[in-house]
């Protein structure tokens, strides 16, 4: 039993090195022994023919098996244990432009040895020395120059091209489906995703798709004062996105089948199976229905004290009425919703208002309050 599990222990590699040693020590056992019979010992007689054979091939195997098999697997161990070492340190973009320069290398070499084998008296020595020269060349120039081998596969067609090779690429980047997520119009002029990729509370691939992006530039060239702003706003946190390095960024160029962005964000999350980042109510329940997870970040602050507590005092702007008689309606630079109690007189003025209550639900956060003091300041354009 004992015996049965330390063979079982040694690799297979190892029993295979040790059986090819074994049948190189007979062979050359085999050969010394036809060699002494030839040259050195005539005998005729059968019987010492056979003990000698025998004698030979059993010293010279034994030899071969049990005294240098050990130590050239021993070396071999040490050796492989050396270069694992080596190549974990080694960053795989170094590895896999030195094997391509590496390859380069050798294919040019053996173009140029067919020829140069016919030259006399170096001929033969030809090939291993261009192999060898061109081969460790062409690593070195791999490894130096990885940058601009890496930068011609940059170039290639991105995800929107003929196949969609870069698209399974895309479903294998990060760590788990988890890691991907696609965001929605409304999460980016939210603008608070910044300060979440900032802190560290958001992590892995975001996905933003250019129909998102071409939205975003359509709402901040608005005629409507209050939606350029907020497009702007969107544009602005994107490019922060893109910019720092908090997270990693990706702009998903291929258009998708949808009548609308909030269908073409659904057929493209389960397309990369990412979930969606956003403050839309109606996608929010859409993308449910579809089996699709969807990290809405009203509901991460619902679970978060509000920003505005009661009894704050905020400078806002009436632009509109509200429903309700007297009201006026204000907004945040996120295109929060204040609603003021008895601002309907003070349109298109700034007025100071204390915060009187905070409603956040997963459609949003609405703020109300009432008006400060009877002074108004009016707005100077």
């Amino acid at each position: 039993m004992t015996e049965n599990k330390k063979d079982s222990g040694i690799p297979t590699w190892e029993k295979f090195f040790r059986a090819i040693m074994l049948l190189v020590g007979i062979t050359g056992g085999y050969q010394t022994a036809e060699y002494l019979l030839n040259n050195v010992l005539h005998y005729s007689s059968i019987e010492v023919k056979v003990a000698v054979v025998i004698a030979c091939t059993g010293v010279i195997g034994l030899v071969f098996f049990y005294v240098l098999t050990p130590k050239i697997i021993s070396g071999i161990s040490k050796i492989t244990g050396k270069v694992e070492v080596e190549l974990q340190e080694i960053p795989s973009r170094e590895i896999i432009a030195g094997v391509l320069g590496l390859i380069v290398g050798l294919i040019i070499a053996n173009l140029l040895v067919y020829p140069l084998s016919f030259l006399p008296i170096v001929g033969p020595y030809v090939p291993i020395v261009l192999n060898i020269g061109f081969g460790y060349l062409g690593a070195r120039i791999g490894i130096k120059r990885q940058e601009d081998i890496f930068g011609i596969f940059n170039s290639l067609p991105k995800i929107g091209g003929t196949s969609d090779r870069e698209t399974k690429k895309l479903l294998k980047k990060g760590k788990g489906e988890a890691s991907k997520k696609i965001v929605d119009t409304s999460a980016i002029i939210d603008g608070r995703i910044l300060d979440m990729s900032r802190t560290g509370f958001l992590e892995g691939l975001l996905i933003i798709p250019r129909f998102v992006v071409q939205e975003l530039q359509h709402i901040a060239d608005s005629s409507d004062s209050s939606r350029r702003a907020r497009g702007r706003r969107g544009l602005d946190v994107l490019n922060a996105l893109s910019k720092e390095n908090y997270v990693d960024v990706y702009i998903y160029e291929k258009d998708v089948h949808g009548e609308n962005v909030d269908s073409k964000l659904v057929v493209l999350a389960k397309k990369l199976s990412a979930k969606i980042i956003t403050n839309d109510y109606n996608l929010n329940k859409v993308a449910s229905i579809e089996g699709i997870e969807v990290l809405n970040i009203n509901d991460l602050a619902n679970a978060l004290k509000p920003v505005a507590l009661p009894g704050e005092e905020m400078h806002v702007h009436i632009l509109k009425e509200g429903k309700e008689q007297g009201q006026g309606i204000a907004y945040l630079d996120d295109g929060t919703m204040i609603v003021v109690e008895g601002g309907r007189r003070f349109m298109n003025m700034d007025v100071t208002i204390v915060v009187t209550s905070v409603l956040q639900t997963s459609a949003g956060k609405m703020i109300f309050g009432r008006l400060k003091d009877e002074k108004r300041k009016r707005a100077t354009g």
